[in-house]
């Protein structure tokens, strides 16, 4: 494609073609302004014939005509539609009857107010004309119309021009078709002409060319086309002369040269290679001492290295031994100031001092000075067997007897190092490696804790004994704590409890009602499988639950008679005076709660506050059907004891209203089993009860609302 007579061809060509589609194109443009021209004139002259015979027939009167004229042009294939319409829009002939009252375009309404008569319109492949006449109001028609009015409406006519259009598209393709021709005629006459007189002669002198330069020189090129060929022809061969006699003559001086030069670089040679030898062994000489330098510094350093990574490695460990130690004592201390019970506090430090030490086997043992043994409190890791003791005596051959009475901890890494100690613990299990230290708070001795066997079976280390030491320290502590909380809660119950036998000493017929209450509500509590925890805040409930009755007039508790209203609301603020009592006493906040609601009633219906089942305590649920229980089969002032089926009947028919219905049931079941120390049978279906009959009789003598007092 870089051929010259290729570029000439192309040249001449594109600019054939620019030229002739310039002047093509102006004069289709042309074409089609004349068509455009004619097509406007001819338009105009219709649209005023038409509008002329309009008028004419309107002025005769004959207005029915103008649809008949509207409609034959209408048929004329040079007309597509004939339209009047009112300077509203409004259409009020029109050569199609179903136009007529409808609107005409916008584009036609803003035409006719802008005085645009003749306009163009073009929607794609179609174009029309738009003619618009006006029909003016001539003295003839102001008969029929308003003289006011000077405008009758519009005429509008819609000329197609596609025809002429389809001409102008013929002469277009015939004017397209004749050029390409003419195109490609002159295409080919230059390509004849160029191939004659540029192509083929330099095609020759390229030949001769490519001779020469394969190192022919009797080359010789003979062109007679023309003087410019024949010039070029000319001078190609005296340069071709001139090259011979100058490659002829260099290449003479050329070897006679080479002969010289090569007998002087061989001596040149030879004398820089032996000097570039004697520079290369002084470098490597110099090279070899430098290294032997190197390699004793890096020798040196390796050892300063290794020395570094075994002091960072030492170090390491003493920090990673250091920081799991303050995690564990971190551990340790959240553990034992979470809780005061003692039971669970000894659970979380064996657990954790188990988990921390990866002991198989962890146990505090608690030391009693005044029985001179020891009790063994929490054991994890090993189930005590059966017939077993967990009190242990003061012997020789215990690690916690010599704790104790050296008072330091003690590190035996083997067994076999102190054969003074029993391999076998009392407890059952075989020791091979343990560590044993006191909790000792300043010179008092509480106990000690243990850990013993690994659970990868390693021995223990200092390291490991010093972490006991320490989280013994801090459990003693709290252990201690907790024994004064425990010893602070006994005092605050022991003088509660007290004025609650102070109360009932001065009433025989309440005397131990609340040791009865408590022992029927807790059996009851340990029968529906309550935690501990629960079953000590119903103790406490049940013994302190009538503690309210200090602030009761003694006259009003031991009247015999029937109590007024108001004697009945004073008597049922016991509950509220029992929890004020008690409201000082942080740990006895639940027991207060149980206190308040133990006369509330199933169904709402109770004192003080009416709380429904939802409200209300499981605890105080339970205490208020042990208390209802033993008020009816106690002797009162106001009548005596009723006999135990009796007050079991009123249990279960006052089930749902009064009392939980999943409480009577399993109540009763105590009492029938005598663990509450009550004989009760219950009689069989269908026989005689006289019961019933006592029931009848004594109807209104229990209360609904409190068992224990009459309220009619």
């Amino acid at each position: 494609m870089n051929s010259l007579r290729v570029k000439i061809l192309g040249m001449i060509t594109l600019i054939v073609v620019v030229i002739v589609a310039t002047f093509g194109y102006l004069e289709y443009r042309n074409q089609q302004r004349t068509i455009t021209r004619i097509s406007a004139r001819n338009a105009q002259i219709l649209a005023t014939t038409i509008q002329n015979s309009i008028e004419n027939v309107m002025m005769s009167g004959q207005s029915d005509e103008v649809t008949r004229i509207l409609t034959r042009l209408k048929a004329h294939e040079a007309i597509n539609s004939l339209t009047i319409f009112d300077e509203n829009g409004r259409i009020l002939n029109s050569s199609d009857k179903r136009e007529i009252g409808g609107q005409v375009d916008v584009q036609e309404l803003e035409a006719y107010r802008k005085g645009n008569a003749i306009h163009l319109h073009s929607d794609g492949a179609h174009q029309q004309f738009h003619s618009i006449s006006l029909i003016y109001n001539k003295p003839a028609c102001q008969g029929c119309h308003d003289a006011g009015q000077a405008i009758l409406g519009a005429l509008e006519i819609e000329l197609p021009i596609d025809y002429l259009q389809e001409d102008l598209a013929k002469g277009k393709s015939f004017a397209l078709t004749s050029t390409l021709f003419m195109v490609l005629l002159i295409f080919v006459t230059i390509s004849l002409f160029l191939h004659a007189y540029v192509n083929r002669p330099l095609k020759t002198i390229i030949a001769s060319m490519q001779r020469v330069e394969h190192g022919d020189f009797n080359v010789r090129s003979d062109i007679s086309s023309s003087d410019d060929m024949m010039a070029l022809s000319d001078n190609f061969n005296m340069m071709v002369n001139k090259l011979k006699y100058y490659m002829e003559t260099t290449i003479s001086h050329e070897r006679e040269l080479a002969r010289a030069q090569s007998k002087l670089s061989h001596h040149h040679e030879m004398h820089i290679m032996n000097q570039k030898l004697e520079e290369q062994l002084s470098e490597i000489e110099n090279l070899n001492v430098s290294m032997e330098e190197r390699i004793e510094e890096i020798e040196e350093a390796n050892y300063k290295i290794a020395d570094l990574a075994s002091e960072l490695e030492d170090k390491n460990t003493n920090l990673e031994q250091a920081v799991a130690r303050l995690s564990t004592l971190y551990k340790v201390g959240l553990a034992v100031n979470s809780t005061m019970e003692p039971e669970r506090l000894f659970n979380l430090i064996v657990k954790t001092t188990v988990d921390t030490l990866r002991a198989q086997i962890g146990y505090i043992i608690l030391y009693s000075p005044r029985e001179k043994n020891l009790q063994v409190t929490t054991l994890l890791g090993h189930t005590i067997p059966e017939g077993s003791t967990t009190t242990l005596p003061m012997k020789q051959s215990s690690v916690s007897t010599w704790v104790i009475e050296n008072r330091r901890p003690l590190l035996i890494t083997t067994m076999d190092e102190w054969p003074q100690f029993d391999r076998y613990s009392s407890l059952g299990y075989e020791r091979r490696t343990l560590i044993c230290a006191p909790l000792q708070i300043k010179d008092e001795i509480i106990g000690t804790i243990t850990v013993v066997n690994k659970d990868d079976n390693s021995t223990y280390t200092i390291q490991e004994l010093e972490l006991l030491s320490t989280i013994a320290a801090q459990a003693s502590i709290a252990i201690k704590n907790a024994q004064l909380y425990d010893e602070q809660q006994a005092t605050y119950l022991h003088t509660i409890q007290a004025l609650v036998s102070a109360i009932e000493a001065s009433d025989s017929y309440t005397r131990g009602h609340s040791e009865r209450v408590t022992r029927y509500s807790t059996e009851l509590a340990r029968k529906l499988r309550l935690s501990a925890d629960r079953i000590k805040v119903i103790e406490r409930a049940a013994i302190l639950h009538d503690i309210g009755k200090i602030g009761i007039d003694l006259s009003l508790l031991h009247k015999e008679g029937k109590l007024s209203p108001d004697e009945i609301r004073d008597l049922q603020q016991h509950p509220v005076i029992g929890m004020k009592i008690l409201e000082p006493i942080d740990f006895l906040q639940d027991v207060r709660q149980c206190i308040g609601q133990h006369h509330e009633r199933y169904d709402g219906r109770g004192y003080p506050n009416r709380l429904g089942r939802e409200e209300q305590l499981l605890e105080s649920r339970i205490l208020a059907v042990a208390d209802a229980f033993d008020a009816m089969t106690s002797d009162r002032p106001y009548r005596k004891a009723l006999p135990v089926d009796l007050a079991v009947r009123e249990l279960i028919d006052n089930v749902g209203t009064q009392f939980d219905p999943e409480l009577v049931p399993p109540f009763v079941e105590l009492l029938e089993s005598g663990i509450l120390g009550i004989t009760f049978q219950r009689k069989e279906p269908g026989a005689s009860c006289p019961v019933r009959d006592h029931r009848r009789a004594e109807r209104k003598v229990v209360a609904i609302s409190e068992y224990g007092h009459r309220t009619n």
